[in-house]
């Protein structure tokens, strides 16, 4: 801005530190200074004489009406329904069901938000017979804790024959990006880091138990996953 922008009842930011004032009058001397009598948030008059090399650090505010209603009224609406969403599972219980392509049976819902839900941080088995649904009852977990804010980061580790059938599931039941590791991907990897750069991840259990070099990357201090689910849990070894 110019020294020629401050008139009486403009208010600028950048003559006190932490606040705004309202200019009161302007008093010129010649056409490279002039004295600023102002009003501060707290009421009392001062003034300061200003220079051109004062210029860059001053601003002119627009206070527009306090209720004019003449806002942006997609980007309310935006903004709304984003609190909305974040905020909806203190509304519905089931947020995950209502959301998902699933019809969940009895024993899904009682294990996931009577038993699985309420523990944090959770260590959990399910031990279900085949087909019994235990995948649906892992992405009903995930997608519940996404929406809850509870997760950002989770890893799903399966034999890699199950890699794909893992990644379809998720997309098409529960509409969760997940992506599959692979050597191509390990190679392209912007930061080095390809667990760094992905947020909801797939790895085949053998890639994980075989290659040290991807051990060493999952266990960097800023590869932490929210959640590991392990899928074929009783293949799994204690080293």
């Amino acid at each position: 801005m110019k020294l020629e922008d401050l008139h009486p009842s403009a208010t600028v930011r950048g003559i006190l530190p932490d606040a705004l004032v309202t200019v009161v009058s302007v008093a010129w001397h010649g056409s490279d200074a002039l004295t600023l009598v102002y009003r501060g948030p707290n009421g009392h008059v001062a003034d300061e004489i200003l220079y051109r090399h004062d210029e860059p650090r001053l601003e002119i505010v627009e206070s527009g009406r306090p209720w004019s209603f003449d806002g942006d009224g997609a980007l309310f609406r935006l903004v709304s329904e984003a609190h909305r969403i974040r905020l909806a599972h203190l509304f519905d219980p089931v947020l995950a069901v209502h959301t998902s392509l699933v019809e969940p049976l009895p024993h899904q819902i009682t294990a996931v938000y009577e038993a699985m839900l309420p523990w944090q941080p959770l260590r959990f088995l399910l031990a279900d017979d085949p087909g019994a649904g235990k995948t649906i009852m892992a992405g009903l977990l995930i997608k519940e804790l996404i929406a809850r804010g509870d997760l950002k980061r989770c890893l799903i580790v399966c034999p890699g024959s199950l890699a794909e059938q893992w990644q379809d599931e998720m997309h098409r039941r529960f509409h969760l990006p997940f992506e599959i590791l692979t050597n191509d991907k390990l190679e392209a990897a912007r930061t080095g880091n390809w667990f760094l750069e992905n947020d909801l991840a797939i790895a085949r259990l053998d890639k994980l138990s075989r290659n040290e070099d991807v051990q060493q990357k999952l266990s960097a201090p800023d590869c932490r996953y929210d959640l590991i689910v392990c899928d074929e849990a009783h293949k799994l070894s204690a080293t």
